[in-house]
């Protein structure tokens, strides 16, 4: 006598937001590489345009200013992004741990790069708002180290290189992930279009503020002999 099948038992688990919270914050060291080399290929495009205003600096001040503001939203997320990694590992987290240290030069630069982004952005904004009358004290410490920031942010990005079109590949590219499952690129792409947003929004909230520095005749003085 055949034994009757018994229904199996429904499940009485609740669903979960797992899945859709994995599409935002997932990706965990993979996630965080991705996002960090997206960010760089953007401030690497932005770091050209703003080598260009530099040469042309007359006729490109406002576009230097405009591009200046912009780029403090990316740059916040670059060193956020690095940031994160530095306390994961030196705080012991297993999957930072396993993936290793950043290489020795990496790691050399790394105050440089930051200390001189603190001051070069901090000393622009400190003369935007100044007016052209405070050329004289803020204007060396901003030319100084912006060119020792644009020289070190270029070789940090450069020195990435080599994982920054794999990495956009797999997050932007026609077939995504490369055969790989990493969530949270959805998470990934709203941090570095919030980051362009804010910038964006920033450098035109204070466009009003270029006019002094733009119509300054005694900006840059030449001397003649």
């Amino acid at each position: 006598m055949a034994v009757p099948r018994q229904a199996a038992p429904r499940s009485t688990a609740l669903p979960t937001d797992e899945p859709r919270a994995g599409r935002i914050t997932g990706g965990r060291t993979t996630g965080n590489e991705r996002l960090t080399a997206a960010t760089g290929a953007v401030l690497l495009a932005l770091l050209a345009v703003l080598g260009v205003t530099i040469i042309q600096i007359r006729p490109l001040l406002w576009l230097h200013l405009f591009l200046g503001m912009l780029l403090i939203g990316p740059v916040a997320l670059k060193l956020g992004t690095t940031g994160y990694r530095f306390v994961r590992y030196y705080t012991g987290s297993p999957t930072y741990r396993h993936e290793g240290p950043p290489a020795a030069l990496l790691r050399a630069m790394g105050p440089i790069v930051v200390i001189s982004t603190v001051i070069v952005f901090a000393s622009g904004v400190a003369l935007l708002f100044a007016g052209p009358s405070s050329r004289n004290t803020l204007l060396p410490i901003h030319k100084v180290t912006f060119f020792v920031w644009l020289a070190f942010m270029a070789l940090h990005i450069l020195a990435h290189l080599p994982r920054i079109l794999p990495a956009l590949r797999a997050d932007y590219g026609r077939r995504p992930d490369l055969g790989i499952e990493v969530t949270g690129r959805s998470g990934r792409v709203l941090a570095l279009a919030g980051a362009l947003t804010a910038g964006l929004v920033l450098a035109v909230v204070v466009i009003p503020e270029f006019g002094p520095w733009v119509h300054d005749s005694g900006l840059f003085h030449h001397h003649r002999g």
